[in-house]
């Protein structure tokens, strides 16, 4: 839940920074396309959160949908989003200003400028902190709602973990993933073979093929005919299928257990195989990308302001670049945090493992960059970004991971018909805007 309040303040929000300019150059006259409850959403509103959606798809490499199907879309979510927000005030959810205050921090980050110059910018184009801050509100009142009526309810069980982790092994569709057993019964050719030994040697295995499929026992014909071992009846071991030759593993991809191939052509001759075991595949390779960070916090209180902190955090930064100070050595003498005796290493770490403000702030760094001085519920960092590397999730990473991904799909499950019912209980008037 966490994670995901801190993508949608910014999917909602940081587009201002470039959307603000290109809605005061709109020229159409402004008029009431919806009434929502006691509120309105104006033509200029739609057609703002229009270019904001543009901007978003051309920013991720994708094409917009045709303008009117875009319009139609966008002026429903405005309209979801105010009877949500009705529906919040109406049963008591609140938003108080330090949640306000990290929701403005982090929009910030993600443009890669203080607080301060933000305001700055904003105000520039006609965006005041006070109207920012009311933008700023209304996302952190949409994310509390979910939390509170969907994702607080949301409830994933080991059993759900174990079907979901079976329902990859199914879906895998790598044939090579996978352990088999095959037994198989060889017509071989020798060296050099004339195009006529070759034919003949081809029928002989066109025949066998048949009597096999006529019901035969493939390890009786095996001990009368076939070149290769015969100890096992052929049995050739239960292998990961990248053990066998490719053409094997291809013509029984298809076959159930206790089936019989095509006749598959080696350089060794002609091969009918048996498939006598098959275990299901393995699940897809899953990986995550690991960060390793180092910090430095101060904790905020009656005998340190966040002001302060900030201050002297933004002192240290500038010594270690200046290459006066070493980040480590001040780790180890300032940060108020149990990672202070490894110089401020926090160990590798995936996604989610740190509170989002903190998030934030990593997920956009350079390697060796350190960052300025960021605010979290925990008091004031300097941080910065020593590796980062993709690991295979597996055993309890990856039972974490189905969980999270099983979370996210019944949680958006759940958002999608509660906020239909939302919508429904809300009085919606939509204007003739032609």
């Amino acid at each position: 839940m966490k994670t995901r309040f801190r993508i949608c303040i910014v999917g909602a929000i940081s587009a201002w920074l470039t959307l603000a300019a290109a809605a005061q150059g709109v020229q159409q006259g402004d008029y009431i396309v919806a009434v929502v409850g006691a509120d309105l959403i104006t033509n200029f509103e739609v057609e703002t959160a229009v270019h904001s959606a543009v901007e978003q798809l051309q920013k991720q490499g994708q094409k917009a949908p045709e303008p009117a199907r875009m319009r139609k879309d966008v002026l429903e979510r405005l309209i979801n989003e105010r009877a949500q927000l009705q529906y919040a005030a109406e049963s008591g959810v609140r938003a108080d200003d330090e949640a306000i205050d990290l929701a403005e921090q982090s929009m910030a980050r993600q443009n890669q400028i203080d607080v301060t110059e933000l305001r700055s910018r904003m105000a520039k184009m006609g965006v005041g902190p006070a109207k920012l801050r009311t933008e700023l509100r209304d996302q952190v009142l949409l994310s509390r709602l979910r939390e509170r009526d969907i994702d607080s309810k949301i409830k994933i069980t080991d059993q759900d973990i174990d079907q979901y982790l079976a329902d990859l092994q199914r879906s895998n569709p790598d044939p090579f993933v996978q352990d088999i057993n095959l037994a198989q019964l060889l017509i071989a050719l020798p060296e050099n073979a004339s195009e006529q030994t070759i034919a003949q040697r081809y029928a002989q295995a066109q025949k066998l093929l048949q009597r096999l499929r006529q019901g035969e026992d493939f390890a009786a014909l095996v001990q009368q005919y076939s070149a290769a071992d015969r100890k096992q009846n052929g049995e050739m071991g239960l292998r990961h299928a990248d053990r066998y030759p490719v053409a094997f593993v291809q013509a029984v991809q298809k076959l159930d257990v206790g089936g019989v191939s095509d006749i598959v052509r080696t350089n060794a001759g002609f091969h009918i195989l048996k498939l006598l075991e098959r275990h299901r595949a393995s699940v897809p390779a899953i990986t995550i990308l690991q960060l390793r960070v180092r910090h430095i916090l101060l904790r905020t209180g009656p005998e340190l302001s966040q002001q302060d902190a900030l201050a002297r955090l933004a002192d240290f930064r500038q010594r270690i670049v200046n290459g006066t100070a070493d980040f480590q050595a001040l780790a180890r003498q300032y940060s108020q945090d149990g990672s202070a005796p490894q110089g401020g290493d926090l160990g590798w770490a995936g996604p989610g493992t740190y509170v989002p403000e903190f998030e934030d702030v990593i997920e956009h760094m350079d390697l060796g960059q350190i960052s300025a001085p960021a605010v979290s519920r925990f008091g004031v960092h300097l941080i910065q970004l020593v590796d980062r590397r993709r690991v295979e999730v597996t055993g309890r990473e990856l039972r974490e991971y189905a969980r999270n991904q099983l979370r996210k799909s019944k949680s958006d499950e759940a958002y999608a018909l509660w906020a239909k019912d939302i919508r429904e209980r809300t009085f919606v008037e939509l204007r003739d805007v032609q």
